[in-house]
């Protein structure tokens, strides 16, 4: 735990953790490859972002932060969070 890219994606899987066991109580509504696919975002992102410390070099930090956003971003549309429904 040296980077902010380790630090956000840990964070970003522990949370995704903590839905999949929530969900995993009651009627399902999500399928475990959603899940898959969030946290293998994680991990590429903390690659990209990691491997960019590394090497300073601004495009891989750029890819780091999109895959990120992208990473959140598909959690929040296919995985819905907050939603109670």
């Amino acid at each position: 735990m040296e980077t902010p890219y380790d630090w956000l994606t840990v964070m970003t899987f522990a949370g995704l953790i903590v839905l999949f066991l929530q969900r995993s109580q009651g009627e399902p509504r999500d399928h475990l490859w959603q899940y898959m696919v969030a946290a293998v975002g994680c991990a590429v992102t903390n690659y990209l972002g990691n491997e960019a410390m590394k090497s300073g070099e601004m495009l891989m930090h750029a890819g780091a932060v999109a895959l990120f956003i992208a990473t959140i971003g598909f959690i929040w549309r296919v995985l819905q969070p907050f939603n109670q429904g």
